[in-house]
């Protein structure tokens, strides 16, 4: 058999895509209304984003035991390497790591240092190297080499979400005074959501949200994802934007940003993750 790769559900995969990669997939939690719902597998409010209550909690330490049990049974003991959300954004890396440890060796689990085709990208490098029978360790290294070439950018409209999300980071200082402000975000190495620049306008704000993924492929081939909450001509728009300014790019896609990440930044958000070929 080979390795099998698990992943969680902010990775915004398909099932196209996860089929074509043999990925696994556990869900993340959203609770609201006395209601926890399992993302990707139950119906969850389209307007969930716009409800207060609303919040999120991450993958289920009984389905992330499940879930690596079957992949390890399906790899007839190649072992399983689990690619997951940024251990600064969610409790699921810390709960992964805890349930790989009865499976001793056998169960890798990397922090992507990500979120949305961040964690997607990582997990996809990884399945690759499975799908030519490359035995744990290398796959294991292939997502570990796949995260810092891995990159991603916010826009929020608003700042209500951040601030009830308590997930802003170091950019919590300017929260309360920077009501003018659509700042461009990003997550740092360590996968923190971080303040990039201060920009007084939307358009500014996309627009550097292009120069700085720009700055970041260089020459580079890479692969990028526009994800959006409730915002779809924004996407295209930035999808749009991104391929001129870099026609050497092997592949775009737009996809909505899931409800999980939707409940902590608002409607109108556009975020930009980018993963640079190997040098």
């Amino acid at each position: 058999m080979s390795v099998v790769v698990v992943t969680d559900s902010s990775s915004r995969l398909n099932s196209d895509e996860l089929k074509r990669w043999n990925i696994r997939q556990v869900p993340l939690h959203v609770l609201v209304d006395g209601a926890d719902l399992r993302d990707g597998i139950d119906e969850v409010p389209f307007d969930i984003h716009d409800r207060p209550r609303a919040t999120t909690s991450g993958a289920a330490p009984a389905a992330l035991i499940e879930t690596y049990r079957q992949a390890l049974a399906d790899s007839a003991g190649d072992g399983v390497v689990a690619v997951h959300i940024s251990a600064a954004l969610s409790s699921t890396f810390s709960s992964a790591v805890q349930v790989a440890r009865e499976f001793g060796s056998a169960v890798r689990v990397v922090n992507s240092r990500s979120a949305a085709m961040g964690v997607g990208f990582v997990a996809c490098a990884a399945a690759e190297a499975a799908s030519t029978g490359a035995d744990l360790e290398t796959v294991e290294n292939a997502a570990r080499s796949a995260v810092p070439r891995t990159h991603a950018f916010i826009v929020v409209h608003r700042l209500d979400n951040l601030r009830r999300s308590g997930r802003i980071g170091t950019a919590a200082s300017w929260l309360g005074t920077a009501l003018s402000l659509k700042p461009l975000l990003c997550l740092d190495e360590d996968g923190r959501l971080v303040l990039d620049q201060r920009v007084r306008t939307l358009t500014k704000a996309h627009a550097a949200m292009v120069d700085r993924v720009a700055e970041v492929v260089g020459e580079r081939g890479a692969r990028i994802a526009v994800h959006h909450v409730d915002n779809h001509d924004g996407a295209d728009e930035m999808g749009a934007a991104l391929t001129t300014r870099l026609p050497q790019i092997e592949s775009l896609t737009v996809a909505d940003m899931g409800p999980v990440l939707s409940i902590h930044l608002g409607a109108g958000a556009i975020g930009v993750v980018v993963q640079t070929a190997p040098d």
